[in-house]
């Protein structure tokens, strides 16, 4: 599920600290943000890009590790009612923060 933002002052460590992920890796200006479900699997994942003045937002559920060692297929979920809840969680917080600061952004919310 993707979605967009304006980008809150926070730096990216504070902002998935204070959205209940934890920074898994960073390539090609990508985050990689995980909040488990209890151990390991289930997790919700998030690509994380940021852009001039925007946080794009690529959610999904991982529902279990990939299967070989080396690949990167999981099974995965882009949609349902817990991947939106989550999304609607994000939302929330990120607009708190926004909104604190009277920086809305009405076409990324």
């Amino acid at each position: 599920m993707k979605f967009s933002f304006k980008k809150p002052k926070e730096n990216i460590a504070n902002l998935a600290r204070l959205l209940g992920y934890r920074l898994l890796n960073y390539t090609n200006n990508e985050f990689s943000l995980v909040r488990p479900l209890g151990g390991n699997y289930p997790r919700f994942h998030i690509y994380l890009v940021k852009a001039e003045n925007l946080l794009n937002f690529n959610l999904h559920l991982d529902q279990k590790k990939p299967s070989y060692e080396g690949q990167t297929g999981h099974s995965g979920e882009y949609d349902g009612e817990l991947v939106l809840e989550e999304k609607q969680r994000i939302e929330r917080i990120i607009a708190s923060l926004l909104n604190e600061r009277h920086e809305t952004c009405d076409e990324c919310l």
